[in-house]
């Protein structure tokens, strides 16, 4: 029982971390547009994002994407001593990029870790390839439908707009902002609070299922995650909440100003178009990086502009950082569960 509640206290921390290393993506057009201040941004955003759970209970009615991470290893090679590993990993990996400013995925990073952790533990036969595959790709495509999107809406825009004064033009959109922020939000919401459900409801599923001999508590007992409680649900989306309030400037720096100069017109299109992409692999139940998807949505806004308005150097070097992240999290989290084993079993 300790190693399970240390467990969804280290998740609990992850998620808390996945606020603050993820607020850029809400805010940072909102910010650097100077629609709103950086704390009255991460009010904003933190509201959004803790808001987006009764969407996912009452409205979709289910947490697919918590499901399709809880299956990103076989259920039955699964050990509370690999999810040990992996979250302490992924918490790690976080903390650096967050240090150093790069926009990582918290997603990929929390599903390496998982993987290198059971890989380690019993070999390439214990993950399931199909889920990982799927997941894995989406670090391409999540970028590229976010700009494509972000490039139609944009397109869309200036042409219905087109006869509108500057000024006008200005405070109407910097007003909407607030609206495409929001959406952002939910959808950050929605996709990373359940990544941390996935890792909790799979512990308590198999600390359950490993000791027949402890009598469980009801608000604790788990078959699948079908069970999933309300509880979890709850703590998991206050959790990034929580840590988007505590903001991620360095990061911020980088969304903001680095890849291209946003305006409030663009901001709406790229938060817009994040927001749908997001929606998007919802339905899909594919867990995506909230980074990838407004970077490319950035990305998009830029390029109507004209090619040489986005920062392509900057757009490398973050590609770089988004393809290493799966496997330096999973080496990480096999060196940690090398030790780890000594310790927890």
């Amino acid at each position: 029982m300790a190693l399970l509640v240390c467990i969804i206290i280290l998740a609990i921390i992850f998620d808390f971390i996945n606020g603050f290393h993820d607020a850029a993506n809400s805010i940072a057009t909102i910010v650097t547009t100077r629609v709103l201040t950086p704390f009255q941004a991460v009010l904003w955003a933190a509201f959004f994002n803790f808001a987006a759970l009764f969407i996912a209970k009452y409205l979709i009615g289910e947490f697919g994407i918590a499901d399709t991470v809880s299956k990103v290893v076989l259920k039955h090679y699964v050990t509370l001593p690999i999810i040990f590993s992996g979250l302490i990993a992924a918490i790690t990996w976080n903390l650096l990029t967050w240090r150093l400013g790069i926009p990582s995925s918290s997603s990929h990073t929390l599903i390496g870790g998982f993987a290198g952790a059971a890989i380690c533990a019993n070999g390439f036969g214990t993950i399931h390839a199909a889920v990982i595959i799927k997941i894995a790709s989406f670090i391409i495509l999540a970028p590229l439908i976010g700009m494509l999107i972000s490039s139609l809406i944009t397109i869309g825009v200036l042409w219905a707009f087109k006869k509108m004064h500057a000024g006008k033009a200005d405070r109407t959109f910097k007003k909407l902002q607030l609206v495409s922020a929001g959406l952002f939000s939910i959808g950050h919401g929605l996709n990373d609070s359940q990544k941390v459900m996935g890792i909790i409801g799979i512990a308590v599923i198999t600390f359950c299922s490993t000791s027949p001999d402890v009598v469980i508590p009801d608000w604790l007992k788990m078959h699948d995650m079908h069970d999933m409680h309300d509880w979890i649900a709850f703590v998991c989306f206050g959790a990034i909440g929580l840590g988007t309030m505590m903001g991620g400037w360095r990061i911020v720096k980088t969304m903001g100003s680095k890849i291209t100069k946003v305006t409030p017109l663009e901001g709406v299109c790229a938060e817009t178009a994040g927001a749908l992409t997001l929606f998007l692999t919802e339905l899909l139940k594919i867990p995506v990086s909230t980074t990838h998807t407004i970077t490319g949505a950035i990305m998009g806004v830029g390029a109507v502009k004209r090619l040489s308005a986005v920062r392509w150097g900057v757009t490398v070097n973050l590609l770089w950082a988004w393809i290493l992240t799966i496997p330096v999290s999973a080496i990480l989290a096999a060196l940690i569960y090398l030790v780890a084993r000594l310790f927890l079993y």
